[in-house]
């Protein structure tokens, strides 16, 4: 809510990042990271696409911009004269309004919101009740690089994440083809694991400065929507390949006992 209330504050403007991490996390202290989570969740809520955005478009190495059509709501007595005012007066009524404006605006989609969550959290629980925990899907991982030239090398970091994981014994593991059916599409996790039967999703983002390369991996409980996991890596951009196999074994590793761990997984023997 305030990332969102931070933009809309300066429609048409670019936010640096470092004005975002000032203002929304004002008494923590966070990475870069916490300000692409927050963007990539709040265009999924508004079902806003990042390549042809309608709400928040990116500015690449600067920051964000709120594209949507931004003005105080300003409402009207209807069929009543207004007093004379002196300048004073009126500049403290105007104030009132768009504080008002900014209140109501700000509730209704706190509102929304908890709907959203409510919901979810029913969703939530009957995935938990159905599907197997030693499960996970990898949905396609967003191309976050300036310009979005990328897209290759993240569909590959995908498919590598896919062929890891579907070599772990006793885990459950969706092909590509159907994970790549998600791919753009505006949909929670909840909704993935359950088309899915899955348990677990994984998603991430990749980005590119200059010669380094940052993969930024998440595991999602579909039964509650909590992260319990997260990891992101930094590596030469040199070869794609060894790079994109290094961080899927990475990934397969941190994340094994993470499944493991629920006391209702049925653990495959050890070798």
């Amino acid at each position: 809510m305030r990332l969102l209330l931070c933009l809309a504050e300066h429609p048409g403007e670019v936010v640096s990042i470092d004005d975002l991490l000032s203002h929304v996390w004002p008494d923590v202290t966070v990475t870069q990271d916490s300000v692409y989570q927050a963007v990539t969740t709040l265009r999924r809520l508004l079902g806003d696409d990042p390549k042809q955005p309608t709400y928040i478009a990116t500015a690449p190495r600067l920051g964000y911009r709120m594209v949507a059509t931004v003005s105080p709501w300003i409402d009207h007595p209807p069929d009543r004269p207004s007093a004379p005012t002196n300048s004073a007066s009126r500049r403290k009524t105007s104030f009132t309004w768009i504080a008002s404006a900014a209140l109501a605006v700000a509730l209704v989609v706190l509102v929304a919101f908890q709907f959203r969550a409510k919901t979810a959290n029913n969703t939530h629980a009957v995935v938990a009740a159905s599907q197997p925990q030693n499960s996970i899907a990898v949905l396609p991982f967003l191309d976050l690089t300036e310009g979005m030239k990328e897209e290759e090398f993240a569909d590959g970091m995908t498919e590598e994440l896919i062929d890891k994981f579907s070599k772990i014994p006793g885990l459950r593991v969706p092909p590509a083809t159907s994970s790549f059916y998600f791919k753009g599409k505006q949909i929670t996790v909840a909704d993935v694991a359950k088309a899915l039967g899955v348990a677990y999703v994984l998603d991430g983002s990749v980005r590119k400065s200059g010669a380094r390369l940052r993969v930024a991996a998440r595991l999602t409980r579909a039964d509650n929507g909590y992260v319990v996991w997260s990891e992101t890596y930094d590596r030469p951009f040199d070869d794609r390949l060894m790079v994109q196999d290094d961080i899927a074994g990475e990934v397969a590793k941190a994340l094994k006992p993470s499944i493991e761990a629920n006391p209702d997984a049925p653990h495959s023997p050890t070798r």
